[in-house]
């Protein structure tokens, strides 16, 4: 039986189950000489030496080798590794292990706070760690840790996505309209693929047979569409799509409105003020929100947040952008409204996003010019 001594997320109960398979019983302890700081850029904790400092956390007696390996898996995953100290617990002093980060990883940043990670990252790691551990004796944790990111996201868009939406006239689901009988992941780098074998529940109240579905799992997204209402000018940027390209496209370049990702502990209108700064250069005004939606939900997981957002769009706004380190190669376009609209009646603004978000300001252009 091992003893574990635990300072950082793993202190949060709801974690710690989840990636034990089981509950366990917590009693607080102290590790003196160590502190507890947040790894800078990371939202996770590390502990390194300091004299005089105590480290205050949690203690599990008794765990067995299944509970260890568990352990390994997870936090191994991270490059933290457990190693033998002295703990002290109800004034006594008991030799537990502490998970560690591989020197020269990580750096520090400011004091950990258990409640703050809580709050801010709770709900998302625990929802990732049970995608985590479903691969545990399935996949290298080195594996999963290059792809954590998406992982992350991944989670963030399913906490999203519970909230469900209004059901006036289509099926009001319950829980016990689908019945998954098998999960699977064949595919899973930066984007993933799940295949399912389930049931779902028939407009005739009969449960259906077994049937097998794929879903891409792209998570949620944001796109931006920057309008100048005194100018009545848009920017839209053009890159290279793999998408198109895969169809055999002979123009795989395409027009689009700002987008990106949703990370993980970021909001929709966070996100897109954050894409058009990296894509573009430009600090959004006020965002007006368009829809939000499913672009093809037939096989994809992406949901779509997409917005108008209202701001200053001069002649010299467009350029070159796009982050380096992710390969990106941007070109902004500044063009009059009536220019983008003949785009989409030409067909050269072919995606669907940016003829919705153009559409929508066809509608609302009036409104917000009247505005200023």
């Amino acid at each position: 039986m091992h003893d574990f001594f635990f300072y950082g997320t793993l202190c949060h109960p709801p974690l710690l189950e989840t990636v034990l398979g089981r509950a366990v019983e917590l009693h607080p302890a102290r590790l003196a000489d160590h502190a507890v700081h947040w790894a800078a850029g990371h939202s996770f904790p590390m502990i390194l030496p300091r004299p005089g400092a105590v480290a205050e956390g949690m203690l599990v007696r008794g765990m067995s080798d299944e509970d260890v390996a568990r352990l390994d898996f997870y936090e191994g995953g991270f490059a933290y590794h457990a190693h033998d100290v002295a703990v002290g617990t109800d004034g006594t002093t008991v030799t537990a292990r502490v998970f560690f980060p591989d020197p020269g990883l990580l750096d520090p940043g400011a004091p950990w706070s258990l409640a703050d990670w809580v709050a801010e990252w709770g709900e998302i790691v625990v929802s990732t760690a049970g995608d985590f551990m479903a691969a545990y004796g399935e996949r290298s944790s080195e594996e999963l840790l290059a792809r954590y990111p998406q992982m992350l996201l991944r989670a963030a868009s399913r906490l999203r996505a519970r909230r469900g939406g209004p059901a006036a006239i289509r099926h009001a689901a319950g829980a016990e309209d689908v019945a998954v009988h098998a999960r699977h992941e064949p595919y899973a780098r930066f984007f993933a693929v799940e295949e399912y074998d389930l049931r779902h529940r028939r407009f005739d109240g009969s449960m259906g047979a077994l049937v097998n579905r794929a879903v891409f799992i792209l998570g949620d997204a944001v796109t931006v569409l920057p309008y100048d209402p005194r100018r009545d000018r848009v920017m839209v940027v053009e890159q290279f799509r793999a998408g198109p390209f895969g169809r055999g496209d002979a123009q795989p370049w395409q027009l689009e409105p700002i987008a990106g990702r949703i990370d993980a502990g970021e909001t929709p209108e966070h996100a897109a003020r954050r894409e058009a700064l990296e894509e573009a250069g430009l600090a959004l005004g006020e965002m007006r929100k368009v829809s939000e939606y499913y672009p093809s939900p037939g096989a994809l997981n992406e949901y779509l947040y997409s917005y108008v957002a209202l701001t200053d769009l001069p002649d010299d706004a467009a350029g070159l952008g796009g982050l380096e380190d992710e390969h990106e190669d941007i070109r902004a376009h500044v063009l009059d409204f009536d220019a983008l609209m003949a785009l989409v009646a030409s067909g050269e603004v072919a995606n669907g996003p940016l003829i919705l978000t153009a559409l929508w300001l066809q509608r609302e252009r009036a409104a917000l010019r009247a505005e200023e």
